[in-house]
């Protein structure tokens, strides 16, 4: 991503989202957002591109062994999840009483 610019995303941590590319790509299942690296374009979602890891025995963790855990995809292979229409949609930002909110392009909601 470029450095001198920060990106601005349509979406945020929370928000539930469907894949719509790769090898977790479901159109119908929504899941959860759990982190944005906005400098590397990236999201964590919820159940998505699993990855294990194995760790070692520490102080706060004793047994240490095999850990899975939610490896970041690209922000692009996501798409917000519009619960009025049950489908994917885009975002478009609009001025409500003087606050920007996410609107739905689909149904015209307001995103929380």
């Amino acid at each position: 991503m470029s450095t001198r610019f920060k990106p601005k995303f349509s979406i945020k941590k929370g928000d539930t989202v469907v894949v719509i590319a790769g090898d977790d790509k479901d159109l119908k299942k929504p899941r959860k957002v759990l982190e944005v690296i906005v400098d590397k374009g990236r999201v964590v979602v919820e159940g998505v591109n699993i990855a294990t890891k194995h760790t070692k025995p520490s102080a706060s963790n004793t047994k240490g062994g095999i850990v899975k855990i939610e490896a970041p995809i690209a922000i692009s292979n996501v798409m917000l999840w519009d619960a009025k229409t049950s489908a994917p949609t885009k975002a478009k930002r609009t001025r409500e009483n003087g606050k920007l909110v996410r609107v739905s392009k689909k149904s015209g909601e307001v995103i929380k």
